[in-house]
């Protein structure tokens, strides 16, 4: 049995998606909210199928969305019981035009809810990892609930300081290209108890399906890789993930 710890099924056709999943024998997903439209769908597709469960939540790169209430908003949508998480939520200074004070308002906001729910969080970490350790050390008492650095993308010395502050880290498709050597090394550093599988479908889909659209179906495939890195069977390693996703979302 596997898990897709996030994936954006709102991006998807489900009725011609789910039947490949479960016949991948993907048992469980998280379907991630990236805005408030796309955490209300999220929220939706997990009340209606079983095994689906939600994040809700601003991504750093769609605060220009964002809109007085909408905190409240996310914290109303959250009261579901199929609400696991809050995310994915973090900082993001790849494009020129980032507002790096507002994404760290709203991050700060954001982990300030999650503790208030006593929810874990889903965290987007990009082209920032010096400031974004800073970040969570200095909020480190507001994350008791713990959280995933989704789509681990830093270093591999930096592992250690991410799971020293409670975090889960996730890998996905990119574990697969040969030019993501660093992503590799991370994912043989983190302890065998803190590593979680995601697609982040529909993107980033792994060898050999690169130029298609990205599916939960694909995980037995980053899976595999992963108990690779690691010397070990696809089946021990992928109990080991569901074991892992158990402890940090309740699922």
């Amino acid at each position: 049995m596997f898990v897709d710890t996030h994936c954006h099924l709102n991006q998807m056709n489900l009725d011609e998606e789910l039947p490949r999943i479960r016949e991948a024998r993907v048992t469980k997903m998280i379907a991630i909210g990236y805005d408030l439209t796309s955490s209300k769908e999220a929220v939706r597709i997990a009340e209606g199928n079983e095994g689906i469960y939600a994040a809700v939540g601003f991504q750093p790169t769609e605060l220009h969305s964002f809109q007085s209430g909408d905190l409240e908003r996310i914290r109303a949508l959250a009261s579901s019981q199929k609400v696991v998480a809050i995310g994915e939520i973090g900082m993001d200074y790849h494009y020129e035009d980032t507002n790096k004070p507002l994404q760290r308002e709203k991050f700060v906001e954001q982990i300030e809810l999650a503790k208030e729910l006593k929810l874990p969080v889903c965290i987007h970490s990009r082209d920032d990892a010096e400031d974004m350790l800073n970040l969570l050390k200095e909020e480190r008492s507001k994350l008791i609930f713990g959280g995933v650095m989704h789509c681990y993308s830093h270093s591999r010395e930096m592992v250690k300081s991410f799971v020293d502050l409670g975090f889960y880290l996730a890998f996905g498709g990119t574990v697969t290209y040969k030019n993501a050597k660093k992503v590799a090394e991370s994912a043989r550093e983190v302890p065998l108890d803190r590593i979680l599988t995601e697609t982040d479908s529909p993107y980033l889909p792994p060898v050999p399906h690169r130029g298609e659209r990205n599916t939960p179906a694909f995980i037995p495939i980053i899976a595999e890789k992963l108990a690779a890195l690691r010397e070990m069977e696809t089946e021990r390693f992928a109990e080991i993930v569901m074991k892992n996703t158990k402890a940090l979302f309740g699922i």
